[in-house]
């Protein structure tokens, strides 16, 4: 059965808890460094020959790492202590952020430099995104992680606002090596308040998982989770075209509209001016239009923005429709987001969100690489207006491709419904080593015919929960010999994976498949394990 909606909660509500409050300001902090960043590493190129290329390279080089480092680094993130992967990550990055500072100081940085650098801090902030994103759960309850989402993607859009014009002003007075040493510094924000937070430690049913089947779990979730899926499809569907403004923003400042540093960062602050109200807004528009509408609308507010910059020549206008377009790229984030966390139990937070991370992030990436190729043998304007129109065509595939309705309100607590594996020791035998296996499960269950449509139908489902939750095969069969006999039988890779699946993976939602299942039986169940007889373990 699905989970009761939960109230809906204030937007600033996450704001009244200590840690959350402490780590959004840090985090507030490191954003507008991270943006004055940007700023300083791409307008480090735009007068360079082929700046629409080098300023899409730099942008990628900084997202592309994501596509490679994300899964494994989604695994770390939900075997081993987040707080302390946050940490680590944090303190190398403010070591890689001084020293581009200061090599840019004394005139040493070359484009190469600056994109080999960019490249290194995007390893970095892609093997902790996992991390941070999981640990939101974390610092508030489910009622409020909409809210706590919202003010995240708030946050990164305050700092959109400030970063850039004050990066602008700072580069007019001084240079980059300022800007970089700034965001050093507010790097240094973020280690000091992850490092007041006591995290709480999560118990486990047994020992931490192994890295490799770990990544196997999180992968084979992702696989089986279809409104999971569905956000991910969406998630590309909107990043890959809208990832093209990103890129090329900084060339059409300089180029169509002759703004220096200062008139980038004003466009790039209009950007995260929309976002901020956009980030108010929520609330009222998620309740009033839905998810499905409300990411239609935001698709299609992100694709004005895009059209203006493209193709409007006043500099006032084109500001005025980027707040639009910015209000449209949170809306569209947030929502995604949201939904996302409210879909996921916590054994594969980390794990599930590393993926969406390797999409929404890697196709910002790969896309603002791509788009600036076309930009150079199309122009910024004809590229910018390709992509808008890719946007519009975006928000109409929601049509046939909406967010599954269920989405982020199905029961994810986990429990444990499932009876204890009866297992019998032979003398001088120990009970089966947790590396053991494959372990093979049967469960029969006694059917009328009449009745037997339905509970397939049901039985599916199950079936799909099951391989969600460990199970690398599934099949359900009936017995010729008993016609009203059915036996769905599944594998699991090792007695220790399906000890998980037992303690640690099952949420209400899939409990509540097995209970539906049960209920077209005419007596209880009959549940078998099997492990497999290798030649040294002939029992």
């Amino acid at each position: 059965m699905p989970a009761s909606p939960a109230p809906a909660s204030s937007t600033w509500a996450p704001l009244r808890r200590h840690v959350f409050r402490a780590l959004w300001f840090a985090q507030l902090g490191s954003n507008v460094g991270s943006w004055m960043q940007s700023v300083g590493a791409q307008w480090t190129v735009v007068h360079q020959p082929d700046a629409a290329t080098l300023t899409s390279i730099v942008q990628a080089a900084s997202l592309i790492p994501v596509l490679f480092v994300s899964l494994p680094a989604g695994v770390l993130a939900d075997v081993l202590d987040r707080r302390r992967i946050i940490a680590v990550l944090t303190a190398v990055m403010v070591v890689i952020t001084g020293t581009l500072a200061v090599l840019s100081g004394r005139d040493l940085v070359t484009p190469a430099t600056l994109i080999t650098i960019t490249l290194l801090l995007g390893v970095c902030q892609a093997l902790m995104s996992p991390a941070w994103q999981a640990i939101q759960p974390e610092l508030v309850p489910r009622d409020e992680l909409p809210a706590a989402a919202a003010l995240g993607s708030l946050n990164v859009n305050i700092a959109r606002a400030i970063g850039p014009a004050l990066a602008g002003f700072v580069l007019a007075l001084t240079g980059p090596a300022v800007v970089f040493a700034i965001n050093a510094g507010s790097d240094l924000l973020i280690l000091a308040a992850i490092l007041t937070w006591r995290r709480t430690a999560t118990e486990s049913a047994g020992p931490a998982e192994p890295l490799l089947p770990a990544l196997r779990a999180g992968i084979r979730y992702v696989r089986y989770a279809p409104g999971v899926r569905r956000i991910l499809v969406r998630a590309l569907v909107f990043v890959l075209p809208a990832s093209a403004l990103w890129g090329l923003l900084p060339v059409v400042a300089a180029a169509r509209l002759g703004l220096g540093s200062g008139g980038y960062g004003v466009l790039l602050g209009a950007l995260g001016v929309g976002a901020v109200g956009g980030a108010v807004l929520m609330r009222p528009m998620r309740a009033r239009l839905g998810r499905n509408p409300l990411l239609g609308a935001a698709t299609v507010a992100y694709a004005v923005g895009v059209f203006s910059a493209a193709l409007l020549p006043s500099v006032v206008a084109v500001a005025l429709l980027l707040v639009l377009g910015g209000a449209g790229w949170l809306a569209g984030l947030s929502t995604l987001n949201t939904t996302l966390q409210l879909a996921l139990p916590s054994w594969v937070r980390a794990r599930a969100l590393a993926v969406y991370l390797m999409i929404f992030l890697g196709g910002q990436g790969v896309g603002a690489l791509l788009w600036g190729l076309v930009a150079a043998a199309a122009g910024a304007t004809t590229t910018l207006a390709i992509s808008g129109v890719l946007l519009l065509l975006g928000a109409a595939s929601l049509l046939v491709l909406p967010i599954h309705a269920r989405t982020g309100e199905l029961d994810r607590t986990i429990v444990t419904p499932w009876p204890e594996p009866e297992i019998a020791v032979l003398p001088g035998e120990d009970t089966p080593d947790p590396a053991s296996g494959p372990v093979l499960v049967e469960v029969a269950y006694h059917v009328p015919a009449e009745r037997s449509a339905e509970f397939l139908a049901v039985l599916a489902r199950v079936g799909v929960s099951r391989q969600r939750t460990g199970a690398r095969r599934w099949t359900a069969y009936r017995d010729v010999a008993v016609p009203d006999r059915y036996v769905e039988v599944f594998e699991v890779a090792t007695w220790a994976e399906h000890l998980r699946q037992h303690h640690e993976r099952i949420t209400g939602e899939d409990a509540g498949l097995y209970r539906a299942a049960l209920e077209f039986s005419v007596e209880p169940p009959e549940n078998r394990h099997f492990l497999a007889a290798h030649p040294d373990h002939p029992h």
